[in-house]
């Protein structure tokens, strides 16, 4: 048995809608009745990531991080393929020069790093004690 189950439709035009669990998500890939499909997986990284990082931290003993904002990016060529993820990560806590540690740890741990292609991993700069 799988241990993730989608269900996705698509009635007409290039919306789907996916059915995850109790949830419902629209992708659309004209962006008129929700996010693309490349949008989503941008975002679905960024979500993922974050935590990610702070289970990396607590493991580095940063057992309160606060909060944590990316802004994530993404480029495209002229097929609309992603070719660049770019991730400006702020942290309310002060990291104390480990910026560059956990954010290694934090890409081990992140479940859509390890599914991406490695020329895809996101580029990423991070400010702590941004807030």
């Amino acid at each position: 048995m799988a241990d993730i189950n989608v269900s996705s439709t698509s009635e007409e035009g290039f919306a789907t809608t996916s059915r995850v669990g109790g949830f419902e998500l629209t992708v659309d890939a004209t962006e008129e009745q929700g996010p693309s499909p490349n949008g989503t997986l941008v975002a679905d990284y960024a979500s993922c990531y974050i935590p990610a990082f702070r289970v990396g931290a607590q493991q580095r003993d940063y057992d309160d991080l606060g909060r944590i904002e990316i802004d994530a990016e993404g480029d495209l060529d002229d097929d609309d393929d992603l070719t660049a993820i770019r991730f400006d990560i702020r942290v309310e806590a002060d990291l104390d020069g480990d910026e560059d540690e956990l954010v290694e740890r934090g890409e081990d741990i992140c479940h859509v790093h390890a599914a991406l292609r490695e020329e895809l991993h996101a580029d990423i700069a991070i400010e702590s004690g941004a807030f």
